[in-house]
């Protein structure tokens, strides 16, 4: 058997998960409505309004951010095929190529997202790559597709 089929993880660089977000945003909260109510409590009527806007703004953010922080593209060659598979804010896709007929190319130089290309689909992956780091992401894919698992 040959080994392992090629493959690709190229994931979102985030230094939170989402459930360390969420960990830290009920820090904040408790912080920031621990100060609002003692200056209530003395007198500053407005501190409590202020500190439910200000967290749900956070909130808002936070909550961007961590719909994102997930987000990756898995590239596997195998057995004659090239899997795609891209997640964006929990919205996965799938597209699948016949390794013998995918093209690999830049249209757009060598920072340009790489684009694979087959008979009536196209999709374009490296985004979550440094633009310096496409080009070789796209000599990589091109010499597995010449490889034993590119051939079916």
């Amino acid at each position: 058997m040959l080994g392992d089929p090629p493959r690709w993880l190229l994931k979102r660089n985030c230094c939170l998960t989402p459930r360390q977000l969420l960990k830290v945003y009920a820090v904040l909260c408790a912080v920031s409505f621990g100060i609002a109510l003692a200056f209530w409590a003395l007198g500053a009527r407005l501190v409590l309004p202020f500190a439910w806007i200000e967290m749900a703004g956070l909130g808002l953010a936070l909550w961007v951010y961590a719909r994102h922080a997930l987000d990756r593209e898995s590239i596997v060659i195998e057995r004659g095929q090239v899997h795609v598979e891209q997640e964006v804010a929990g919205r996965v896709t799938h597209v699948t190529f016949e390794a013998s007929r995918v093209r690999v190319g830049q249209s757009g130089g060598a920072q340009a997202l790489v684009e694979l290309t087959g008979p009536g689909q196209e999709v374009a992956v490296g985004r979550y790559l440094r633009p310096a780091w496409r080009a070789r992401l796209a000599d990589e894919l091109r010499a597995a597709l010449r490889g034993p698992h590119g051939q079916g």
